[in-house]
């Protein structure tokens, strides 16, 4: 019932009132944590951050690491900057597990943090985030910042039109230079980098299993299936429709975007990110002049 009102506020609030909503909602879940998890294993460090860009599953992954199985089997509560009013680059409190943190290399690594911690940045093929941006801009993302006007533009548009408009709009956001940014950062122990393709893929157990583990977060085999099943993307989707909303959860296959770009696209998308994809280590395009978007 309060998830279900939660939803709802979201979808019929302004976003003073939804990022309240989250902060009593948040607020909520870490106390019944506290009150009814006993911890198993504490974590060795004292923050882990989930670093990333819009559309790489990041509400997916928050989800696994608020669940109480990772709260047992870590001691680390969860904690979301934005409900908080967190102001960068204030330093986060010991015992936490910020998610989600949208910001570059740089960005990140002017926040204070303990001597001992961990972070991940998600990457994903920034055509596909092309795409799913799209999807999530026209129909089906929440109502704040400037969605809305960009919302009006892409349903005035033919589809190919409304494409080229994300990658405009995702180049001055700096989308692609965060990317880049991570993608070129110096290797630590503490900072990894996973893709979204292998986090969601036919390996997805060992992958999110090698996520963990990086965290300082060891589940046992029954308890890490038990996670992705309780989020699996098909019961997610499920769960949102479920109360009337258009589901935010698309099928997210990688490589779709061979689905949606023709020769025009991939060209304006070649001019605004350069080499971006052969840095992120994904396939170059292989579009052919028969090659054509399908009529979605």
């Amino acid at each position: 019932m309060m998830k279900r009102a939660v939803k709802f506020t979201k979808q019929h609030t302004s976003n003073s009132l939804r990022v309240v909503a989250r902060r009593v909602m948040s607020e909520a879940h870490n106390a019944r944590l506290r009150l009814t998890v006993p911890v198993e294993s504490p974590s060795e460090f004292g923050n882990v951050y989930h670093c990333t860009t819009q559309k790489t599953a990041s509400q997916w992954i928050k989800a696994l690491l608020n669940d109480p199985i990772v709260y047992r089997h870590s001691g680390l509560l969860p904690l979301d900057p934005r409900p908080h009013k967190w102001r960068y680059p204030q330093a986060f409190p010991p015992g936490r597990l910020v998610s989600t943190l949208f910001l570059s290399y740089n960005g990140f690594m002017n926040i204070p943090k303990p001597d001992h911690y961990r972070a991940f940045f998600i990457l994903r093929d920034p055509r596909d985030i092309i795409v799913s941006r799209y999807f999530s801009y026209r129909s089906s993302h929440t109502a704040m910042g400037d969605i809305l006007q960009v919302r009006k533009v892409l349903q005035e548009q033919p589809k190919k039109e409304g494409l080229l408009h994300v990658i405009d709009h995702l180049a001055k956001k700096g989308t692609f230079k965060i990317l880049r940014g991570w993608a070129s950062a110096p290797s630590t122990e503490a900072i990894r980098l996973f893709k979204y393709e292998d986090l969601t893929g036919e390996q997805q157990a060992e992958e999110v299993d090698r996520l963990m583990r990086h965290c300082g977060i060891p589940l046992s085999p029954s308890d890490l299936a038990t996670l992705l099943s309780r989020y699996s993307f098909s019961r997610m989707r499920s769960s949102r429709e479920s109360v009337g909303s258009i589901s935010h959860y698309r099928k997210g296959a990688p490589g779709d975007w061979r689905n949606h770009f023709d020769d025009d696209v991939q060209e304006v998308f070649a001019a605004a990110t350069g080499d971006l994809v052969d840095l992120l280590g994904y396939p170059a395009p292989e579009l052919t002049p028969h090659t054509r978007p399908d009529g979605e």
